[in-house]
């Protein structure tokens, strides 16, 4: 785990998303979501894989205009497999979406108050004298603790894991580590996408309640909401049930080509802040819950799109200098008047985001399966989220 930043890239992508939306004119975009899903720009949108950089993609639209899915690539270099429309992959940080709800709704039965402090309910997990953080400064990311990354000696590339799959670490250790850098800022004032952050509120939640983070994933979101293909493993479960496809890393030769390793099986580690596995069908069943305030009362739901009044620090996620993550998701407005609220997540292979309207007349998901550790290109990204959402390719 060099650098937590590294699984960020597909978060990276999209904010690069935001900066080239806002060269073109969306012309009413919100409105034309209610339509029937371009079928013909989706499946365009995922043509051409597998090659080099993908082998694979599926893509989830719904929506009050309908619902459309698609697939394309191969579910299995070695042996030509189709990809399963209905399969799992790993979700990377779309997790935090789900441990931000959990906290939000122990935010509404007074178990957890956002203003409270990680020293209030975590003693001695920060380092005596730290400037106080709380749980909202966690979730929204401005609570300036540092990223950490020393874990483990990984290179951060793809010949090191490939050789290091099941290597993985405790929440108690990565957080452990990270605080033995600096803060990056003091708490409130900036933001800066981190990692550390939803470790930290993981165990806020295990502290809180006395369960393990999954226990309460499962029986707050997984089973109020029939997600049945989701989960949350356990850092020493590498199995990936009956994938959507076969994760695939280009290794470097010495003669200069590459090497296709299959790393499908892999440690969850990231657990609370990125370590879940689940399918198109029910991410895109839990966005739209979300959205639609099925999971939480009123004022909780408006902290999902309340983003903080701070600058951006370093955070190449967010376009410009100011801030752009909510609690747990992220909002962009590639024009006035518009906006999609959403998340990326990426693992080793998996590169996958959920995005939607903010009424939820029209939602997306979607993973790809990148030979790189850095997740899918800007450019697939793009193909996919403006036919998804009828928007200018100009």
């Amino acid at each position: 785990m060099k650098s937590m930043g590294r699984r960020l890239a597909g978060t990276a992508a999209i904010g690069a998303m935001v900066v080239a939306l806002t060269a073109g004119t969306i012309g009413g975009a919100q409105a034309a979501t209610v339509a029937a899903p371009n079928a013909a720009a989706l499946r365009a949108s995922i043509a051409g894989y597998p090659n080099e950089e993908i082998t694979s993609a599926v893509a989830l639209v719904g929506g009050t205009g309908g619902h459309w899915s698609g697939t394309s690539g191969t579910g299995d270099p070695a042996t030509g497999r189709p990809v399963k429309a209905d399969g799992r992959f790993r979700i990377g940080s779309i997790s935090k979406v789900f441990t931000a709800t959990v906290l939000l709704q122990l935010a509404a039965e007074h178990r957890v108050d956002l203003d409270g402090t990680v020293q209030q309910y975590l003693p001695h997990t920060l380092p005596d004298g730290y400037p106080d953080v709380t749980v909202r400064q966690l979730l929204n990311h401005t609570s300036g603790l540092p990223t950490g990354g020393d874990l483990g000696g990984d290179d951060g590339g793809e010949a090191w894991f490939a050789a290091h799959p099941g290597e993985h670490w405790s929440p108690q250790e990565v957080v452990a580590e990270a605080m033995t850098h600096p803060k990056e800022f003091m708490p409130g004032t900036a933001q800066e996408y981190n990692g550390t952050n939803y470790f930290v509120a993981g165990l806020v939640i295990e502290k809180v309640t006395g369960r393990s983070f999954a226990q309460e994933v499962t029986d707050r979101i997984l089973r109020p909401v029939g997600l049945h293909h989701t989960s949350v493993p356990a850092a020493d479960d590498t199995a990936l049930p009956d994938p959507t496809a076969h994760a695939v890393l280009a290794v470097p030769r010495p003669d200069g080509g590459t090497t296709l390793a299959d790393v499908t099986r892999q440690s969850p580690w990231p657990w609370a802040e990125g370590g879940m596995i689940s399918t198109a069908p029910d991410l895109e069943r839990f966005f739209s819950a979300l959205l639609h305030g099925e999971l939480l009362p009123p004022a909780q739901q408006a902290e999902l799109f309340a983003v903080p009044d701070v600058p951006n620090f370093r955070n190449h996620n967010c376009p410009g200098d100011h801030a752009c993550f909510s609690t747990a998701l992220m909002r962009f407005s590639p024009a006035p008047g518009v906006e999609f609220w959403g998340k990326t997540g990426t693992r080793p292979g998996y590169s996958s985001g959920v995005f939607g309207t903010r009424d939820g007349s029209r939602d997306l998901v979607y993973s790809f399966t990148p030979t790189s550790r850095f997740g899918a290109s800007f450019a697939a990204q793009y193909r996919v989220f403006t036919a998804a959402f009828d928007l200018p390719t100009g």
